[in-house]
């Protein structure tokens, strides 16, 4: 177990979810829940054992017999009711998300609400879970498609945004037919296990949603698991590319959004406060644990000159606690993820690039156990010094310059990651250049962070992504089902017909 600062009252214990019951781990293997503002022990968070892993799994496989067979209008339902509990509770669950993982309250809201959209959109599942027909593609012949669910579906989460990501992932696999085993970070589960609360609450049966916590071993057991036909991963690059391997040699499909490396290239003609509005809130938001933060400006040209602007609207931020109000950035999530954020800025100094704004060892008065990092900037970055080539995920900030558009788009394109990019100019012609040929999967013209809405799929692309299918939006439908095509003809009882030895239908 991790030893961390107590205050002197017994921490609660997260439970698991089997079978629709909320239920205390036999487990002897244990960990701190940290508030990382003030390093607070808030709960402690079970490493399921094999045996309740097991118990999960055989649960969603009992429950998906008659879970599928369930009239998908009483689906929609159950997601309808699912979203009013969402709404009414959104201030308890946002506190629940910036105690345990440190954004401010804000954007915990935030967190939640983005999630609550792709529960929207799963209450409309009627239109989506569609298939097609074909009428008389011979003589009395129909053909039509099916789209059925697959059976035991998982889910692994990552600890940057312990809503909306689980909440990317239960509802289209439940909404579609599938039953689930959700397995959330460990650092901070308790809203998710909230959010679970509240599914129970709004209707969705024992066994359909299950929720189980722990570690590599567990990871492991979801994907090596014979009943789990798909799983469904957001995180690290490294975490992800082992689970990609290990449950798709193992028969399953897999969807795996990994790291990034976001750039947003500024042209001289941009809206100059808008655009370093816009970079400074992408950059050092939810103070930069986002897998689509922009972590690198590319400066175009003239547009150079806009970097002692974009050091001062940085230096700006306010550094506290996510609870406290007027706050910009909270802590980073655990000590050892501050430790690392300092030894990639440690050595960005060292390798030769200027930093222009330094956030190591903020004051934050009455918090002075916190895993504070304030807004943090370098200039003169290249491709091959270490704050370029790593994920930092924290609030660090690589300007590069270019002399043109096309310079801009081949560094962006030499770089292995594709989660999300953007441009910001006022010109068309250039905007349209750059859409068609960045190759990165999401694109954001004067928008720094190009999520798109629950009705298109988050679409990362080559070393940001494993798996043909993305998260929510039509291509999670996909995901989630199996197509099944059905060839059909009905005699008439008069019609003797004759033996035919092709292949042609007649």
């Amino acid at each position: 177990m991790t030893t961390q600062a107590h205050t002197g009252i017994a921490a609660p214990n997260v439970k698991l979810l089997i079978d629709g019951q909320l239920i205390d781990s036999q487990s002897s293997d244990w960990r701190e829940v940290i508030n990382p503002a003030t390093q607070e022990v808030l709960a402690r968070v079970p490493f399921a054992t094999p045996a309740e892993v097991n118990a999960a799994v055989a649960s969603a496989k009992d429950a998906f017999i008659s879970w599928r067979k369930t009239a998908i209008g009483t689906r929609a339902r159950i997601f309808l009711k699912y979203q009013q509990l969402i709404r009414e509770n959104m201030q308890e669950l946002a506190a629940i998300l910036t105690a345990e993982q440190g954004k401010t309250l804000a954007d915990a809201e935030g967190d939640v609400f983005r999630g609550l959209e792709v529960v929207e959109h799963a209450a409309a599942i009627g239109n989506l879970q569609l298939g097609e027909l074909a009428n008389n593609v011979a003589s009395g012949v129909d053909t039509f498609t099916l789209r059925q669910p697959l059976g035991v579906c998982a889910g692994i989460t990552p600890f940057n945004f312990p809503a909306m990501i689980p909440l990317w992932m239960f509802p289209m696999a439940i909404v579609t037919g599938n039953t689930f085993v959700l397995k959330p970070s460990e650092q901070d589960p308790m809203v998710t296990m909230r959010l679970a609360e509240l599914a129970l609450d709004a209707g969705i049966p024992a066994g359909v949603l299950n929720v189980v916590h722990g570690g590599a071993e567990v990871v492991d057991a979801i994907c090596a698991h014979p009943d789990i036909k798909a799983v469904s991963f957001v995180g690290s690059t490294r975490v992800g590319t082992h689970v990609y391997n290990r449950a798709s040699q193992s028969g399953k499909r897999v969807q795996c959004m990994m790291g990034a490396k976001n750039h947003a290239i500024v042209l001289p003609d941009a809206h100059k406060q808008q655009t370093l509005n816009n970079l400074v809130g992408a950059a050092f938001g939810a103070a930069g644990q986002r897998c689509m933060a922009v972590s690198v400006a590319i400066l175009v040209g003239e547009a150079q000159q806009w970097l002692p602007e974009l050091v001062e609207k940085a230096k700006a931020l306010k550094v506290n606690a996510g609870a406290e109000p007027e706050t910009d950035l909270g802590p980073v999530v655990s000590t050892s993820a501050l430790e690392r954020i300092l030894s990639l800025i440690e050595s960005g100094s060292q390798e030769g690039a200027s930093l222009e704004l330094d956030g190591r060892n903020p004051h934050v008065a009455s918090y002075q156990k916190g895993n504070f990092i304030g807004p943090t900037l370098f200039s003169g970055v290249t491709p091959q010094m270490r704050i370029y080539r790593e994920e930092i995920f924290g609030p660090v900030l690589c300007v590069m310059h270019a002399n043109n558009l096309d310079e801009a788009i081949a560094l962006i394109n030499a770089n292995p990651n594709g989660n999300g990019t953007a441009i910001f100019t006022r010109s068309g012609a250039a905007a349209r250049h750059f859409q068609e040929e960045v190759n990165v999967g999401q694109v954001g013209i004067n928008i720094p962070i190009p999520v798109p809405a629950p009705m298109f799929s988050f679409t990362g692309s080559r070393g940001s992504k494993l798996g043909d299918l993305g998260p929510y939006g039509k291509q999670v439908v996909q995901f989630y089902t199996q197509t099944k095509t059905v060839t059909e003809r009905w005699f008439d009882e008069n019609d003797v017909g004759g033996v035919n030895t092709t292949i042609t239908l007649k």
